[in-house]
């Protein structure tokens, strides 16, 4: 993010908000909850034409996945694209920092909110991306 060198971070996506720590931002329906990461001018849900912006947890677990392994050029395979349930809303997105494959993917996997940088342009502005990366549960001692 915005360091040394950099004038700026931009997020990639309206929805991923960088201060004060990284975080989703949905928009939620006030008449029954429902959540989406586009603009809404009405609820798919109910009748609701009214909105609010509604931090969403920044840890989770993978609902489901898939190992990409074919993308258009340019784009690094393999890779895992997951949905992650954030608190009860559903987010896609990708798993990072985590081999794509199934011996260390599975579907209940605790992750966490990640950020990375895309790069940045001439003018010093630095794209910031989002996914998801595995948390580290606690050890515990067996006794």
């Amino acid at each position: 993010m915005a360091g040394p060198g950099r004038d700026t971070a931009v997020p990639l996506v309206s929805y991923l908000a960088l201060t004060p720590a990284p975080h989703l931002v949905a928009n939620e329906c006030t008449a029954c909850g429902a959540r989406y990461f586009d603009r809404r001018n009405a609820c798919a849900a109910c009748p609701g034409t009214s909105f609010r912006p509604a931090p969403l947890a920044t840890e989770g677990t993978v609902r489901t996945f898939t190992i990409v392994h074919m993308a258009a050029p340019g784009v690094k395979v393999p890779f895992v694209a997951a949905v992650v349930d954030c608190g009860g809303t559903q987010v896609r997105a990708n798993l990072i920092n985590v081999p794509a494959d199934p011996d260390h993917v599975r579907v209940g996997l605790p992750v966490g909110l990640a950020v990375y940088s895309l790069g940045t342009d001439e003018q010093g502005t630095e794209a910031i991306g989002f996914g998801f990366e595995p948390v580290q549960q606690p050890v515990t001692q067996e006794d």
